[in-house]
Protein backbone atom coordinates (compact mmCIF):
# COMPACT_ATOMS: atom_id res chain seq x y z
CA UNK A 1 0.00 0.00 0.00
CA UNK A 2 1.17 3.58 -1.17
CA UNK A 3 1.58 6.70 0.82
CA UNK A 4 0.98 10.31 -0.96
CA UNK A 5 1.48 13.11 1.94
CA UNK A 6 0.79 16.64 0.94
CA UNK A 7 3.98 17.25 -1.30
CA UNK A 8 3.38 14.20 -2.76
CA UNK A 9 -0.30 15.19 -3.66
CA UNK A 10 0.70 18.66 -4.77
CA UNK A 11 3.42 16.92 -7.18
CA UNK A 12 1.36 14.55 -8.43
CA UNK A 13 -1.76 17.11 -9.46
CA UNK A 14 -0.83 20.39 -11.08
CA UNK A 15 -3.57 22.01 -11.95
CA UNK A 16 -3.88 21.81 -15.69
CA UNK A 17 -3.41 17.80 -15.22
CA UNK A 18 -6.02 17.75 -12.74
CA UNK A 19 -8.47 20.42 -14.73
CA UNK A 20 -7.97 18.34 -17.86
CA UNK A 21 -8.55 14.80 -15.65
CA UNK A 22 -11.52 15.81 -13.99
CA UNK A 23 -13.02 17.14 -17.45
CA UNK A 24 -12.64 13.59 -18.69
CA UNK A 25 -13.34 11.76 -15.75
CA UNK A 26 -16.60 13.48 -15.10
CA UNK A 27 -18.18 11.65 -18.28
CA UNK A 28 -17.17 8.02 -17.01
CA UNK A 29 -19.47 6.03 -14.84
CA UNK A 30 -18.93 6.65 -11.16
CA UNK A 31 -21.27 5.24 -8.78
CA UNK A 32 -21.50 8.40 -5.76
CA UNK A 33 -24.03 7.71 -3.26
CA UNK A 34 -25.31 10.42 -0.64
CA UNK A 35 -22.24 11.43 1.55
CA UNK A 36 -22.69 11.36 5.68
CA UNK A 37 -22.53 14.18 7.48
CA UNK A 38 -22.23 14.03 11.63
CA UNK A 39 -21.95 16.64 14.02
CA UNK A 40 -20.06 14.79 16.86
CA UNK A 41 -19.79 18.13 19.11
CA UNK A 42 -23.37 19.71 18.55
CA UNK A 43 -21.86 22.57 16.79
CA UNK A 44 -20.52 23.92 13.84
CA UNK A 45 -17.71 21.32 13.15
CA UNK A 46 -18.11 18.38 11.24
CA UNK A 47 -17.09 14.93 9.81
CA UNK A 48 -17.93 14.01 6.37
CA UNK A 49 -17.60 10.67 4.84
CA UNK A 50 -17.52 10.67 1.07
CA UNK A 51 -17.43 7.11 -1.02
CA UNK A 52 -17.56 6.67 -4.44
CA UNK A 53 -16.20 3.90 -6.87
CA UNK A 54 -16.26 2.69 -10.71
CA UNK A 55 -17.21 -0.79 -10.65
CA UNK A 56 -14.21 -3.64 -10.55
CA UNK A 57 -12.39 -0.88 -10.72
CA UNK A 58 -11.29 1.15 -7.65
CA UNK A 59 -13.34 2.08 -4.76
CA UNK A 60 -12.58 5.21 -2.47
CA UNK A 61 -13.73 6.89 0.28
CA UNK A 62 -12.84 10.29 1.84
CA UNK A 63 -13.26 10.94 5.41
CA UNK A 64 -13.31 15.26 5.91
CA UNK A 65 -13.38 16.94 9.11
CA UNK A 66 -14.30 20.71 9.11
CA UNK A 67 -13.91 22.55 12.53
CA UNK A 68 -14.34 26.38 12.11
CA UNK A 69 -12.99 27.10 15.24
CA UNK A 70 -9.25 26.03 14.11
CA UNK A 71 -9.09 29.85 12.68
CA UNK A 72 -8.96 31.37 15.71
CA UNK A 73 -6.35 29.12 16.91
CA UNK A 74 -3.65 28.94 13.61
CA UNK A 75 -5.28 25.14 12.27
CA UNK A 76 -6.65 24.13 9.31
CA UNK A 77 -10.38 24.75 9.01
CA UNK A 78 -10.34 21.57 6.96
CA UNK A 79 -8.85 18.42 6.85
CA UNK A 80 -9.12 14.47 5.96
CA UNK A 81 -7.61 11.80 4.58
CA UNK A 82 -8.56 9.43 1.45
CA UNK A 83 -8.52 5.97 1.34
CA UNK A 84 -8.50 3.82 -1.74
CA UNK A 85 -9.07 0.78 -2.74
CA UNK A 86 -9.08 -1.86 -5.32
CA UNK A 87 -12.62 -3.42 -6.78
CA UNK A 88 -10.91 -6.33 -8.27
CA UNK A 89 -9.52 -7.80 -4.92
CA UNK A 90 -10.59 -5.42 -1.79
CA UNK A 91 -7.25 -4.52 -0.32
CA UNK A 92 -5.71 -1.31 0.00
CA UNK A 93 -3.92 0.43 -2.41
CA UNK A 94 -3.41 3.85 -0.79
CA UNK A 95 -3.90 6.26 1.65
CA UNK A 96 -3.33 9.93 0.82
CA UNK A 97 -3.48 13.33 2.22
CA UNK A 98 -7.23 14.07 1.98
CA UNK A 99 -6.83 17.58 2.83
CA UNK A 100 -4.51 18.55 -0.01
CA UNK A 101 -6.68 16.18 -2.80
CA UNK A 102 -9.87 18.21 -1.39
CA UNK A 103 -8.17 21.46 -1.53
CA UNK A 104 -6.68 20.78 -5.00
CA UNK A 105 -9.57 19.33 -6.46
CA UNK A 106 -12.33 22.14 -5.60
CA UNK A 107 -9.91 24.99 -6.99
CA UNK A 108 -9.71 22.60 -9.99
CA UNK A 109 -13.31 21.79 -10.67
CA UNK A 110 -14.03 25.74 -10.10
CA UNK A 111 -11.59 26.82 -12.82
CA UNK A 112 -12.73 24.16 -15.14
CA UNK A 113 -16.33 25.40 -14.74
CA UNK A 114 -15.23 29.17 -14.75
CA UNK A 115 -13.40 28.37 -17.83
CA UNK A 116 -16.93 27.34 -19.72
CA UNK A 117 -18.71 29.76 -18.32
CA UNK A 118 -17.07 33.50 -17.96
CA UNK A 119 -16.63 35.70 -20.31
CA UNK A 120 -13.64 34.78 -22.71
CA UNK A 121 -12.84 38.27 -22.34
CA UNK A 122 -12.46 38.20 -18.52
CA UNK A 123 -9.78 40.62 -17.40
CA UNK A 124 -10.21 40.44 -13.19
CA UNK A 125 -10.13 37.89 -11.12
CA UNK A 126 -11.03 37.89 -7.42
CA UNK A 127 -11.01 35.69 -4.39
CA UNK A 128 -12.96 36.50 -1.29
CA UNK A 129 -11.20 34.45 1.75
CA UNK A 130 -8.19 34.28 2.91
CA UNK A 131 -8.23 30.71 4.48
CA UNK A 132 -6.12 27.31 2.79
CA UNK A 133 -8.36 27.92 -0.73
CA UNK A 134 -7.36 30.96 -1.73
CA UNK A 135 -4.20 30.34 -2.59
CA UNK A 136 -5.20 27.47 -4.56
CA UNK A 137 -8.17 28.65 -6.12
CA UNK A 138 -5.80 31.78 -7.93
CA UNK A 139 -3.02 29.09 -9.05
CA UNK A 140 -6.63 26.68 -10.83
CA UNK A 141 -7.76 29.91 -12.02
CA UNK A 142 -4.60 31.48 -13.39
CA UNK A 143 -3.81 27.79 -15.15
CA UNK A 144 -7.18 27.69 -17.19
CA UNK A 145 -7.33 32.22 -17.93
CA UNK A 146 -4.58 35.12 -18.47
CA UNK A 147 -6.16 37.21 -16.08
CA UNK A 148 -4.60 40.86 -15.95
CA UNK A 149 -5.32 41.41 -12.40
CA UNK A 150 -5.98 39.38 -9.23
CA UNK A 151 -7.61 40.86 -6.50
CA UNK A 152 -7.75 39.51 -2.63
CA UNK A 153 -10.17 40.37 -0.07
CA UNK A 154 -10.49 39.03 3.65
CA UNK A 155 -11.38 40.16 6.44
CA UNK A 156 -8.34 40.50 7.95
CA UNK A 157 -6.10 42.41 6.18
CA UNK A 158 -2.62 40.28 7.94
CA UNK A 159 -4.08 37.09 6.21
CA UNK A 160 -4.91 38.59 3.08
CA UNK A 161 -1.47 40.23 3.10
CA UNK A 162 -0.51 36.85 3.67
CA UNK A 163 -2.08 35.75 0.88
CA UNK A 164 -0.25 37.83 -1.40
CA UNK A 165 3.27 36.80 -0.42
CA UNK A 166 2.47 33.10 -0.21
CA UNK A 167 1.42 33.98 -4.09
CA UNK A 168 4.50 36.12 -4.78
CA UNK A 169 6.83 32.99 -3.50
CA UNK A 170 4.80 31.22 -6.29
CA UNK A 171 5.35 34.21 -9.13
CA UNK A 172 1.92 35.46 -8.99
CA UNK A 173 1.33 39.24 -8.27
CA UNK A 174 -2.10 39.85 -6.56
CA UNK A 175 -3.64 43.20 -4.75
CA UNK A 176 -5.50 43.53 -1.74
CA UNK A 177 -8.41 45.40 -1.35
CA UNK A 178 -9.85 46.37 1.26
CA UNK A 179 -13.18 47.40 0.06
CA UNK A 180 -15.63 44.07 -0.86
CA UNK A 181 -18.12 46.50 -3.35
CA UNK A 182 -14.84 48.04 -5.14
CA UNK A 183 -13.41 44.80 -5.09
CA UNK A 184 -17.18 42.72 -6.24
CA UNK A 185 -17.14 46.19 -9.12
CA UNK A 186 -13.81 45.45 -10.58
CA UNK A 187 -14.18 41.63 -11.22
CA UNK A 188 -15.17 39.69 -13.84
CA UNK A 189 -14.69 36.14 -12.26
CA UNK A 190 -15.14 35.81 -8.57
CA UNK A 191 -14.40 32.67 -6.24
CA UNK A 192 -15.64 32.77 -3.16
CA UNK A 193 -14.26 30.70 -0.43
CA UNK A 194 -15.35 31.83 2.99
CA UNK A 195 -16.95 29.84 5.84
CA UNK A 196 -19.65 32.38 5.70
CA UNK A 197 -22.71 31.78 7.69
CA UNK A 198 -24.29 35.19 6.42
CA UNK A 199 -24.59 36.36 3.12
CA UNK A 200 -22.22 39.37 2.24
CA UNK A 201 -22.30 39.37 -1.41
CA UNK A 202 -24.35 41.64 -2.03
CA UNK A 203 -26.36 41.37 -5.50
CA UNK A 204 -26.41 44.93 -6.87
CA UNK A 205 -22.30 45.10 -6.51
CA UNK A 206 -21.63 42.32 -9.09
CA UNK A 207 -21.20 44.30 -12.47
CA UNK A 208 -23.39 42.97 -15.53
CA UNK A 209 -21.01 39.43 -16.85
CA UNK A 210 -19.61 38.14 -14.27
CA UNK A 211 -18.96 34.78 -13.33
CA UNK A 212 -18.93 34.16 -9.64
CA UNK A 213 -17.86 31.17 -8.07
CA UNK A 214 -19.66 29.70 -4.36
CA UNK A 215 -17.62 27.16 -2.89
CA UNK A 216 -17.76 28.11 0.51
CA UNK A 217 -21.13 27.94 1.61
CA UNK A 218 -21.81 23.51 1.78
CA UNK A 219 -24.45 23.42 4.55
CA UNK A 220 -28.15 24.47 4.05
CA UNK A 221 -27.86 26.90 6.66
CA UNK A 222 -24.21 28.48 5.11
CA UNK A 223 -24.44 31.37 2.54
CA UNK A 224 -21.88 33.66 0.46
CA UNK A 225 -24.18 35.56 -1.64
CA UNK A 226 -27.63 36.54 -0.93
CA UNK A 227 -30.31 33.97 -1.90
CA UNK A 228 -31.89 36.52 -4.21
CA UNK A 229 -29.08 36.45 -6.55
CA UNK A 230 -30.13 32.93 -7.56
CA UNK A 231 -33.07 33.87 -9.11
CA UNK A 232 -31.41 36.41 -11.08
CA UNK A 233 -28.62 34.42 -12.17
CA UNK A 234 -28.23 31.52 -14.82
CA UNK A 235 -27.27 28.93 -11.88
CA UNK A 236 -25.15 25.71 -12.56
CA UNK A 237 -24.11 23.28 -10.02
CA UNK A 238 -21.13 20.59 -9.54
CA UNK A 239 -23.71 18.28 -8.91
CA UNK A 240 -27.17 19.51 -8.76
CA UNK A 241 -28.72 16.85 -6.10
CA UNK A 242 -25.86 18.20 -3.55
CA UNK A 243 -26.56 21.57 -4.39
CA UNK A 244 -30.00 21.49 -4.26
CA UNK A 245 -29.85 19.40 -0.77
CA UNK A 246 -26.26 20.99 1.25
CA UNK A 247 -26.05 24.31 -1.33
CA UNK A 248 -27.26 27.02 1.28
CA UNK A 249 -27.95 30.15 -1.48
CA UNK A 250 -30.05 27.63 -3.70
CA UNK A 251 -31.24 25.84 -1.12
CA UNK A 252 -32.16 28.83 0.55
CA UNK A 253 -33.93 30.53 -2.24
CA UNK A 254 -35.54 27.72 -3.00
CA UNK A 255 -37.24 27.67 0.77
CA UNK A 256 -37.66 31.73 -0.08
CA UNK A 257 -40.09 30.54 -2.91
CA UNK A 258 -37.45 32.80 -4.90
CA UNK A 259 -35.91 29.63 -7.05
CA UNK A 260 -36.84 26.11 -8.19
CA UNK A 261 -34.98 23.39 -8.68
CA UNK A 262 -35.65 23.01 -12.21
CA UNK A 263 -33.73 26.26 -12.55
CA UNK A 264 -30.24 24.79 -12.06
CA UNK A 265 -29.23 24.82 -16.27
CA UNK A 266 -26.25 22.09 -16.21
CA UNK A 267 -24.35 20.36 -13.60
CA UNK A 268 -20.17 20.05 -14.20
CA UNK A 269 -20.60 17.05 -16.00
CA UNK A 270 -22.85 18.53 -18.41
CA UNK A 271 -20.63 21.69 -18.78
CA UNK A 272 -17.45 19.22 -19.60
CA UNK A 273 -19.84 16.97 -22.04
CA UNK A 274 -20.39 19.92 -24.23
CA UNK A 275 -17.88 22.86 -23.59
CA UNK A 276 -18.14 23.79 -26.78
CA UNK A 277 -21.64 24.77 -25.96
CA UNK A 278 -22.51 28.11 -25.56
CA UNK A 279 -24.07 28.14 -22.23
CA UNK A 280 -23.80 31.88 -21.10
CA UNK A 281 -26.76 33.67 -22.29
CA UNK A 282 -25.00 36.70 -23.52
CA UNK A 283 -22.37 38.75 -22.29
CA UNK A 284 -24.67 40.86 -19.76
CA UNK A 285 -25.97 37.68 -17.66
CA UNK A 286 -24.48 36.77 -14.28
CA UNK A 287 -23.73 32.98 -13.70
CA UNK A 288 -23.54 31.73 -10.86
CA UNK A 289 -21.47 28.39 -9.86
CA UNK A 290 -22.50 26.61 -6.68
CA UNK A 291 -20.19 23.92 -5.19
CA UNK A 292 -20.78 21.69 -2.34
CA UNK A 293 -18.08 19.46 -3.71
CA UNK A 294 -19.04 15.79 -4.61
CA UNK A 295 -17.03 11.82 -3.85
CA UNK A 296 -16.45 11.89 -8.14
CA UNK A 297 -14.34 14.55 -7.88
CA UNK A 298 -11.86 13.10 -4.75
CA UNK A 299 -12.22 9.54 -6.78
CA UNK A 300 -10.29 11.23 -9.91
CA UNK A 301 -8.18 12.75 -8.25
CA UNK A 302 -7.01 10.43 -5.85
CA UNK A 303 -6.68 8.21 -9.30
CA UNK A 304 -4.41 10.31 -10.79
CA UNK A 305 -2.28 10.45 -7.29
CA UNK A 306 -2.08 6.46 -7.40
CA UNK A 307 -0.74 6.49 -11.18
CA UNK A 308 1.41 9.26 -10.82
CA UNK A 309 3.84 6.54 -8.49
CA UNK A 310 4.32 4.69 -11.88
CA UNK A 311 5.73 8.50 -13.47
Amino acid sequence: MDHFDSSAVQAALPYPLLIDSLSLGLQLQIETPARSFFAPNNDASCVLIMPAWKAKEVFGVKLVSVWPSNKDIGLPTVSGVYVLLSCENGLPLAVIDGTELTLRRTAAAAALAASILARKNSQTLAVLGTGALSVPMVEAHTSVHAFKKILIWGRQKTKALAVLQDLKKLGIEATYLEDLDATLNQADVIAAVTTATEPFINTQSLKPGTHLGLVGAFTPHMAEAEPALMAKAQVFADNRMAVLEKGGEVYQAIQQGLFLASNIEGELADLVSDPSRSWRKNDQAVTVFKSVGFASLDLIAAELVYQSKAN
